[in-house]
Protein backbone atom coordinates (compact mmCIF):
# COMPACT_ATOMS: atom_id res chain seq x y z
CA UNK A 1 0.00 0.00 0.00
CA UNK A 2 2.24 2.79 -1.27
CA UNK A 3 0.84 6.27 -0.86
CA UNK A 4 1.07 9.37 -3.03
CA UNK A 5 1.76 7.58 -6.36
CA UNK A 6 5.38 6.78 -5.56
CA UNK A 7 6.19 10.29 -4.36
CA UNK A 8 8.06 10.77 -1.12
CA UNK A 9 5.80 11.78 1.76
CA UNK A 10 7.31 14.60 3.78
CA UNK A 11 7.98 14.82 7.54
CA UNK A 12 4.88 15.67 9.57
CA UNK A 13 2.46 14.11 7.08
CA UNK A 14 4.53 10.90 6.96
CA UNK A 15 4.62 10.68 10.77
CA UNK A 16 0.82 11.20 10.92
CA UNK A 17 0.44 8.33 8.46
CA UNK A 18 2.81 6.13 10.46
CA UNK A 19 0.64 6.65 13.56
CA UNK A 20 -2.48 5.91 11.51
CA UNK A 21 -1.03 2.76 9.94
CA UNK A 22 0.26 1.42 13.25
CA UNK A 23 -2.98 2.28 15.09
CA UNK A 24 -5.12 0.53 12.51
CA UNK A 25 -3.01 -2.62 12.23
CA UNK A 26 -3.47 -5.56 14.59
CA UNK A 27 -0.05 -6.97 13.66
CA UNK A 28 3.37 -5.30 13.95
CA UNK A 29 4.56 -3.38 10.90
CA UNK A 30 8.23 -3.55 9.95
CA UNK A 31 10.35 -0.52 9.22
CA UNK A 32 10.72 -1.86 5.68
CA UNK A 33 6.95 -1.97 5.18
CA UNK A 34 6.52 1.57 6.54
CA UNK A 35 9.38 2.76 4.30
CA UNK A 36 7.74 1.15 1.26
CA UNK A 37 4.39 2.76 2.04
CA UNK A 38 6.05 6.18 2.47
CA UNK A 39 8.56 5.84 -0.38
CA UNK A 40 11.48 6.66 1.91
CA UNK A 41 14.38 4.65 3.34
CA UNK A 42 14.07 2.43 6.40
CA UNK A 43 16.53 4.75 8.17
CA UNK A 44 14.09 7.67 7.70
CA UNK A 45 11.39 5.52 9.33
CA UNK A 46 13.71 4.71 12.27
CA UNK A 47 14.23 8.46 12.75
CA UNK A 48 10.49 9.13 12.46
CA UNK A 49 9.77 6.48 15.10
CA UNK A 50 12.33 8.12 17.42
CA UNK A 51 10.66 11.51 16.92
CA UNK A 52 7.22 10.04 17.60
CA UNK A 53 8.45 8.26 20.74
CA UNK A 54 10.03 11.51 21.96
CA UNK A 55 6.60 13.12 21.51
CA UNK A 56 5.18 10.43 23.83
CA UNK A 57 3.46 8.29 21.21
CA UNK A 58 3.17 4.76 22.66
CA UNK A 59 5.15 2.95 19.97
CA UNK A 60 7.29 -0.04 20.80
CA UNK A 61 9.77 -1.83 18.58
CA UNK A 62 9.62 -5.60 18.64
CA UNK A 63 11.47 -8.29 16.71
CA UNK A 64 8.40 -8.49 14.45
CA UNK A 65 8.10 -4.74 13.82
CA UNK A 66 6.55 -1.64 15.35
CA UNK A 67 3.39 -1.65 17.44
CA UNK A 68 1.25 1.29 18.52
CA UNK A 69 0.12 0.41 22.03
CA UNK A 70 -3.57 1.15 22.36
CA UNK A 71 -4.34 2.95 25.60
CA UNK A 72 -7.12 0.67 26.80
CA UNK A 73 -6.98 -0.80 30.28
CA UNK A 74 -6.04 -4.46 30.16
CA UNK A 75 -7.77 -7.00 32.39
CA UNK A 76 -4.70 -9.19 31.99
CA UNK A 77 -2.16 -9.90 34.73
CA UNK A 78 1.59 -9.36 34.52
CA UNK A 79 4.49 -10.82 36.40
CA UNK A 80 8.26 -10.52 36.28
CA UNK A 81 10.17 -13.79 36.42
CA UNK A 82 13.89 -14.43 36.83
CA UNK A 83 15.35 -17.04 34.50
CA UNK A 84 18.70 -18.59 33.69
CA UNK A 85 19.63 -20.90 30.83
CA UNK A 86 22.01 -21.27 27.91
CA UNK A 87 21.37 -19.60 24.55
CA UNK A 88 20.59 -23.00 23.02
CA UNK A 89 17.66 -23.38 25.46
CA UNK A 90 16.02 -20.06 24.53
CA UNK A 91 13.49 -21.54 22.13
CA UNK A 92 12.45 -24.20 24.66
CA UNK A 93 11.98 -21.53 27.35
CA UNK A 94 9.88 -19.31 25.08
CA UNK A 95 7.83 -22.24 23.72
CA UNK A 96 7.06 -23.28 27.29
CA UNK A 97 5.67 -19.83 28.06
CA UNK A 98 3.59 -19.35 24.90
CA UNK A 99 2.30 -22.94 25.08
CA UNK A 100 0.69 -21.91 28.38
CA UNK A 101 -1.07 -19.00 26.62
CA UNK A 102 1.36 -16.47 28.08
CA UNK A 103 2.71 -13.46 26.19
CA UNK A 104 6.41 -12.76 26.72
CA UNK A 105 6.33 -8.98 26.69
CA UNK A 106 9.92 -8.08 27.53
CA UNK A 107 13.36 -9.37 28.36
CA UNK A 108 15.45 -7.44 30.87
CA UNK A 109 19.10 -7.82 31.90
CA UNK A 110 21.14 -5.95 34.48
CA UNK A 111 24.33 -4.78 32.76
CA UNK A 112 27.41 -3.82 34.79
CA UNK A 113 27.95 -0.58 32.83
CA UNK A 114 24.55 0.39 31.38
CA UNK A 115 22.31 -0.75 34.21
CA UNK A 116 18.96 -2.21 33.23
CA UNK A 117 18.58 -3.01 29.53
CA UNK A 118 15.05 -3.81 28.38
CA UNK A 119 13.87 -5.10 25.02
CA UNK A 120 10.30 -5.60 23.86
CA UNK A 121 9.56 -9.09 22.58
CA UNK A 122 5.74 -9.41 22.43
CA UNK A 123 5.85 -13.15 21.71
CA UNK A 124 2.49 -14.91 22.02
CA UNK A 125 2.66 -17.91 19.70
CA UNK A 126 5.07 -20.59 18.56
CA UNK A 127 5.24 -18.80 15.20
CA UNK A 128 6.35 -15.61 16.98
CA UNK A 129 9.03 -17.56 18.87
CA UNK A 130 10.24 -19.31 15.73
CA UNK A 131 10.46 -16.00 13.84
CA UNK A 132 12.35 -14.39 16.72
CA UNK A 133 14.85 -17.24 17.02
CA UNK A 134 15.30 -17.39 13.24
CA UNK A 135 16.02 -13.65 13.13
CA UNK A 136 18.58 -13.99 15.94
CA UNK A 137 20.28 -16.77 13.97
CA UNK A 138 20.11 -15.05 10.57
CA UNK A 139 21.53 -11.77 11.88
CA UNK A 140 24.08 -13.60 14.05
CA UNK A 141 22.91 -11.42 16.93
CA UNK A 142 23.59 -12.15 20.56
CA UNK A 143 20.79 -12.58 23.04
CA UNK A 144 20.72 -10.03 25.86
CA UNK A 145 21.03 -12.89 28.32
CA UNK A 146 24.46 -13.68 26.87
CA UNK A 147 25.69 -10.46 28.52
CA UNK A 148 24.81 -11.88 31.94
CA UNK A 149 25.76 -15.56 31.67
CA UNK A 150 22.16 -16.52 30.93
CA UNK A 151 20.52 -14.58 33.77
CA UNK A 152 17.56 -12.47 32.64
CA UNK A 153 14.09 -11.34 33.57
CA UNK A 154 10.92 -11.65 31.54
CA UNK A 155 7.78 -9.60 31.88
CA UNK A 156 5.02 -12.08 31.11
CA UNK A 157 1.30 -11.50 30.67
CA UNK A 158 -1.67 -13.82 30.91
CA UNK A 159 -5.41 -13.84 31.35
CA UNK A 160 -5.24 -14.84 35.02
CA UNK A 161 -2.72 -15.55 37.78
CA UNK A 162 -3.19 -19.33 37.66
CA UNK A 163 -2.14 -19.31 33.99
CA UNK A 164 1.10 -17.51 34.92
CA UNK A 165 1.60 -19.88 37.86
CA UNK A 166 1.31 -22.92 35.54
CA UNK A 167 3.79 -21.45 33.05
CA UNK A 168 6.28 -20.63 35.82
CA UNK A 169 5.94 -24.11 37.30
CA UNK A 170 6.65 -25.65 33.88
CA UNK A 171 9.77 -23.47 33.55
CA UNK A 172 10.83 -24.43 37.05
CA UNK A 173 10.53 -28.16 36.23
CA UNK A 174 12.86 -27.56 33.28
CA UNK A 175 15.35 -25.76 35.51
CA UNK A 176 14.91 -22.35 33.87
CA UNK A 177 13.66 -20.40 36.90
CA UNK A 178 16.45 -18.73 38.84
CA UNK A 179 16.32 -19.76 42.46
CA UNK A 180 18.15 -18.67 45.60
Amino acid sequence: MQVNDGKKILGDKRRELIIQWLSNCAEPLTGGELAKRSNVSRQVIVQDISILKAKKHPIIATAQGYIYVQQTPSPKVNRIIACKHSPSETMEELFTLVDHGVTVQQVIVEHAIYGEITASLMLSTRLDVEAFCKKVEQTQSSLLSELTDGVHLHVIEGDHASQLDAAIEALNKKGFILSD
